[in-house]
């Protein structure tokens, strides 16, 4: 039994070693592959145009890519040297090109948005409006309302606002608002589109529900309530519609997914994924979440099995992933990928935007695809 494993070991030497018992291709060692298939844009996210006078920006929350060269930016505005919020705030709405560089700053619309916590352009829209979701909850004032903007920001196109907006919703479950209206938002946090021009709103950190509006904004109807059961939820963070019309729900304060029909009705649940923060689901089917207590990016299948994930938390410098983390996150609470698949997320604790380009040769099973769009229903 010896001379025969003896003898197939050294059948498989020529194959595996060069004349000196090395490898004949290039081995690379050390690395800790924490930015996957991509690779970062080192100094993209820069600092506040004022950091030398100590001035910062707060929590970035949102990120939209129109172009490769125009990647708009949701931020809470800016803090004082002393990290308060900074009176007479701006920096709400900002554009930045492909190197990182501010190229506009919306302050024409400082007075009206107050926390653009996630920021979108549907993918059926020909004239990409700019969407911007105003969570509320801010200590400047209240702002709980939903926001299109022209592609330029030029004119606000539609607004749905809370006519009441209170800092926490009332009722006997934590958070709950019973019987809320149509515009009576709790904290409303998210959207998703479908091709009619209908959209759903993830209502959110005290409602919990999802909600679905007609192209003109007029309500449509709802399903869900605060709790932990099938069907209810502790924090909506995140939707998405899959091409069978599926509706995915980020239930972060449950740590899963729940999966609807179109119509709202209970499918299942996706467990055991810890504080997810948002989710994006590719042309390719691949479903993708962050997590923003594992700062990790993580592909699914439509069946909510785990394929691949990378990325991972890093340290920070006024506002600035340091040199030894570049390609890290800090609480990843919104993603986006431009047409040439350049992958954008906005780090909330940093506060900063990541880019993340695809390596080259990288398996394309494990880069982040372009959104998904579906055909429209035969009733549509």
């Amino acid at each position: 039994m010896g001379v025969a494993v003896g003898i197939a070991i050294l059948t498989l030497l020529p194959a595996c070693a060069g004349e000196n018992g090395g490898s004949d291709e290039a081995v690379r060692k050390g690395g800790d592959d924490r930015t996957g298939e991509y690779m970062p844009a080192v100094d993209f996210w820069k600092a506040h145009p004022e950091a030398a006078d100590g001035y910062s920006y707060a929590q970035i929350s949102g990120v939209a890519a129109d172009t490769p060269d125009r990647i708009i930016v949701g931020i809470r505005g800016d803090l004082t040297p002393e990290g308060e919020e900074r009176p007479n705030s701006s920096n709400y709405l900002v554009v930045v090109n492909g190197s990182g560089d501010v190229i506009e700053r919306w302050t024409q619309w400082d007075t009206v948005v107050g926390f653009p916590h996630h920021i979108y352009i549907s993918p059926y829209d020909p004239e990409r409006h700019i969407w911007v979701v105003d969570r509320g909850g801010t200590m400047r004032t209240v702002h709980e309302q939903i926001l299109k903007f022209t592609n330029d920001g030029s004119e606000l196109v539609m607004r749905l606002q809370d006519p009441s907006p209170t800092q926490v919703q009332g009722g006997p479950v934590a958070r709950d608002n019973p019987n809320p209206g149509p515009l009576d938002f709790g904290q409303q946090s998210t959207l998703a589109f479908l091709p009619n021009g209908h959209f759903l709103v993830g209502d959110g950190y005290q409602n919990g529900r999802v909600m679905r509006f007609d192209a003109e904004g007029e309500f449509v109807s709802e399903f869900g309530s605060v709790g932990s059961g099938p069907g209810q939820f502790d924090l909506v963070h995140g939707v998405a519609v899959d091409r069978d019309r599926r509706i995915y729900v980020v239930d972060r304060r449950n740590s899963r997914v729940q999966v609807f029909t179109e119509d709202g009705e209970y499918i299942e649940e996706w467990p055991d994924i810890t504080y997810p923060s948002g989710i994006y689901i590719d042309e390719n089917d691949g479903v993708w979440l962050w997590s923003g207590a594992l700062n990790r990016i993580l592909k699914y299948d439509t069946n909510g099995v785990l394929q691949y994930h990378f990325a991972t938390y890093g340290g920070t410098d006024r506002g600035l992933p340091t040199s030894d983390f570049v390609g890290s996150l800090a609480r990843p609470h919104q993603m986006n990928v431009d047409q040439e698949g350049n992958v954008y997320v906005a780090s909330y604790a940093g506060p900063w935007v990541n880019k993340f380009m695809p390596k080259p040769g990288a398996d394309p099973n494990k880069l982040i695809g372009q959104p998904l769009t579906i055909e429209p229903a035969a009733e549509e």
